[in-house]
């Protein structure tokens, strides 16, 4: 087994664990906000790792070169799109949960 075939399974395990643990967190949190808020960060990081896990195996220079710009969009887009839902949420009047239950 080679170096970078040692660093693809570290990067791919990492991206599915935090990939496992966001959705526990939409599992386990209570309103749309904290679920929305645990599926964005992990879901970011997760699908980056795996790509640049992916970027290690891969031979080809130009595959390696739109894996690494998928990811890099994916950080871009992802977060924004998750502030878009969470605005419109917001706008649309939908409030945070409270240990009151006040919602």
């Amino acid at each position: 087994m080679h170096w970078n075939e040692v660093v693809c399974t570290v990067l791919l395990a990492l991206g599915c664990f935090i990939s496992f643990s966001g959705t526990y967190g939409v599992l386990k949190f209570p309103d749309f906000y904290a679920r929305l808020h645990a599926a964005g960060k992990t879901d970011s990081l997760a699908q980056v790792l795996i790509l640049l896990g992916l970027v290690f195996v891969t031979p080809d220079v130009l595959t390696q070169i739109k894996l690494m710009l998928v990811a890099f969009i994916l950080l871009i887009v992802a977060p924004t799109a998750t502030f878009a839902i969470t605005k419109a949420a917001h706008l649309d009047g939908l409030r945070p949960w409270t240990r009151g239950g006040g919602q």
